[in-house]
């Protein structure tokens, strides 16, 4: 069965992906990557995202503040700010001067505040203040792109979707399970191999894969539960 594009793509968006598509492949069998999946499941049956949110309205703006910052420092942020603000009604009357000081200790808190409120402007005018479940209407907010959009599909709707952060980005091409010069190819790769019982949970079982065990300068390659079956060389050796 052929499976359906994600909601809300466009024209151009789905030419790009004919583009991308196929330019790269997995070094890794069927089996391997089946294995591999299993493997993260057994570990973390029910991952979640590490945002406290309450509501697809709150997942989105934290979200939208988590680019170029880490998860625990935007929840500090947010936790005094979401017990107020829940709705994009409530952050417009909250104002930009107020959301900016409430998240100065997140980068580029300045901008971000600026789009939070036109987003949830924009929410009120164009969907009677609720969050589309539409690829093309949530990358049509301001400050809100394809990752983002993913997330909030993923998390919100249930909806199989990759967001491809920089985690998942180095341990797809690390292993590599779906290497990629993009983050748009390296999507299309993941979509094209994650075996479908594990589609919904893939994007959270890579990011945590990547921000615990598979870091960016010395991965823990003595504790990673894929470590035989990861092709990257060398590995780190037990300390």
């Amino acid at each position: 069965m052929k499976r359906p594009q994600p909601s809300g793509e466009s024209q151009a968006r789905k030419a790009q992906r004919g583009k991308a598509r196929g330019k790269s492949r997995s070094r890794l069998t069927s089996d391997e990557i089946a294995t591999i999946f299993s493997r993260f499941q057994a570990l973390n049956p029910q991952p979640e995202t590490e945002l406290v949110h309450s509501s697809p309205y709150t997942l989105l703006v934290a979200v939208v503040l988590s680019a170029q910052a880490t998860d625990a420092g935007v929840n500090k942020a947010t936790k005094t700010l979401f017990r107020k603000v829940k709705r994009p009604d409530a952050m417009v009357a909250l104002g930009e001067a107020a959301l900016t000081d409430a998240i100065k200790s997140i980068g580029l808190f300045r901008t971000k505040a600026k789009n939070v409120i036109a987003l949830s402007k924009a929410l009120i005018e164009r969907h009677g203040g609720n969050v589309p479940r539409d690829r093309e209407a949530l990358e049509a907010l301001p400050g809100v792109g394809r990752k983002t959009a993913n997330v909030v599909l993923n998390v919100a709707f249930g909806e199989e979707t990759i967001a491809v952060d920089t985690h998942i980005f180095r341990v797809s091409n690390r292993v590599p399970l779906a290497p990629g010069r993009t983050p748009f190819e390296v999507e299309l790769g993941l979509e094209r191999v994650v075996p479908q019982p594990y589609r919904r949970h893939a994007h959270h079982w890579l990011i945590l894969h990547g921000r615990y065990i598979c870091v960016a300068r010395v991965p823990k390659c003595p504790i990673c539960p894929i470590s035989d079956i990861c092709r990257f060389e060398p590995k780190t050796k037990p300390a």
